[in-house]
């Protein structure tokens, strides 16, 4: 077992901040989302406006559904007198780990006004694995 003392010293403690950072980056950049479970399926909702189809890709993998993709978007407006230009670049990825009873392969994506809509079906009653009881033995 290692345990942490906050008395450990001064320079652990300084860097400690810093530590995370990397993760609450990635998470504030990260597209919103949001999960919910309804009508024999599961949903997840995903914001990425300004995203086009063929830059976002969607995986199934070991119960994980993964969105990754890459935004490219830019504006440029010019006047008589002025010029103005703004552009956003950036790759992004989030992963949805399934409950047991999803099925991987009844899964669909849809793109509509800038809302990735991704649906897992789930399985049927009878499909999903139980916990059994094993017997112990003497010896």
């Amino acid at each position: 077992m290692v345990e942490k003392s906050l008395a450990s010293g001064f320079w652990p403690t300084l860097y400690e901040p810093f530590r995370t950072f990397s993760t609450r980056l990635a998470e504030w950049v990260a597209p919103a989302a949001e999960a919910s479970e309804k009508d024999g399926a599961y949903t997840i909702a995903m914001e990425l406006p300004g995203v086009e189809e063929k830059d976002i890709d969607v995986t199934v993998d070991d119960g994980v559904v993964t969105v990754k993709g890459e935004k490219k978007t830019s504006r440029e407006e010019k006047g008589e007198t002025w010029y103005f230009s703004e552009r956003q670049f950036g790759s992004f990825s989030r992963s949805f780990r399934l409950p047991a009873d999803a099925d991987e392969a009844g899964v669909k994506a849809d793109l509509k006004g800038g809302v990735l809509t991704v649906s897992v079906k789930k399985k049927a009653a009878e499909a999903v694995a139980k916990a059994k009881k094993v017997a112990i033995g003497k010896g």
